[in-house]
């Protein structure tokens, strides 16, 4: 019988420090588990993520040869963990507290761990995706904080200097998406792997559903992580592009002007090139958008009262990324 444990770190930038964890895992495990004449072998024998990433399982088992160094090869990654195994009962109680910092710390970074005998049963990891987007207000956010808080599962990034951010990580859709630059905080929602944009037309984007849910933007991203409805609006790519039309009908007839980009959401583009950028600067010229790149207030409010008008009378079912029918379609007030 072996003891088998599972990390799934979300970043690459993870996988370093899960070496080092599972390293001192290990030698605490022989000590507690394992006796003096018994030596521990550890190696992976899964990785439960796509290739490319650094999901793995690592099989701990105890052989009769003792005090010899054993390689701990790591899935899709060429490189090996040697851990000598002399001695390993003569360890601090240090070590314990240390293996469960490091644990914490992982989670934190927004990994996970799963330990069982012979095998993780139960456990599951979240499926790995890809999102990627810009985070503009008419200038690039850049250096900006960019954060994924998922239905399962969350993330973090930098963007770039031209306010681009991609991440790939592990997590069950959907996600918002959080974007701080300074004095400047834009929220955007990710219903698939993809495209995703975050600028203050998301923002009102997301002003107009949670009206549609009855409630306001803010209580709408806090609660998001424990409401099954929340959650299964954001999923709905009819319900979440449905608003994004709705935004833009109530901004162009407001304002008087024509959005060149009506899918804002999706749509990949550069700061300083026309669509969705040059669309930021007519709503900023027009006076939907401040002097710190947030909505106006009177812009929040007219998406506030539009969605409150079109309410999610019933709770959605996730459409496919071919689309779905949703709760309600949005329009004008």
């Amino acid at each position: 019988m072996g003891l088998a444990i599972r990390f799934s770190p979300y970043a690459d930038d993870n996988f370093n420090l899960a070496v080092r964890c599972i390293a001192t895992c290990v030698e605490l495990l022989q000590c507690l588990i394992y006796t003096p004449k018994e030596s521990v072998l550890a190696w992976v024998i899964s990785a439960a993520n796509s290739p490319g990433t650094s999901g793995l399982k690592l099989q701990v088992a105890p052989v009769p040869l003792r005090g010899a160094s054993r390689p701990i090869p790591f899935y899709q990654r060429q490189a090996t963990l040697t851990m000598s195994t002399d001695n390993a009962c003569f360890l601090r109680p240090a070590l314990a507290a240390l293996c469960v910092t490091s644990l914490v710390t992982l989670a934190a970074c927004g990994g996970s761990v799963c330990v069982g005998l012979d095998g993780c049963g139960g456990a599951s990891v979240a499926p790995n995706i890809a999102i990627s987007g810009t985070a503009a207000t008419g200038t690039a956010l850049a250096s900006a904080a960019v954060s994924f808080s998922c239905a399962q599962g969350s993330g973090s990034t930098l963007s770039d200097g031209g306010g681009h951010y991609s991440i790939t990580f592990n997590a069950t859709l959907p996600c918002i998406v959080t974007v701080t630059s300074g004095g400047t905080a834009l929220h955007s929602v990710a219903f698939a792997g993809g495209t995703f944009n975050t600028t203050p037309e998301t923002e009102l984007m997301l002003v107009y559903l949670a009206s549609q849910l009855g409630t306001n933007e803010t209580s709408l991203i806090t609660g998001f992580p424990n409401n099954s409805q929340f959650q299964q609006v954001l999923a709905n790519q009819a319900d979440v592009l449905a608003a994004q039309s709705a935004t833009v009908t109530n901004l162009q007839q407001r304002y008087a002007l024509t959005l060149t980009a009506p899918a804002f959401l999706t749509t990949p583009f550069f700061v300083g090139q026309a669509g969705v950028d040059s669309d930021l600067g007519a709503l900023a010229a027009a006076g939907a958008i401040d002097a710190n790149g947030m909505p106006d207030p009177a812009a929040v409010s007219l998406l506030s009262a539009a969605g409150l008008a079109h309410p999610l009378t019933a709770t959605s079912t996730p459409s496919s990324s071919t689309g779905g029918a949703g709760s309600t379609t949005g329009g004008m007030m």
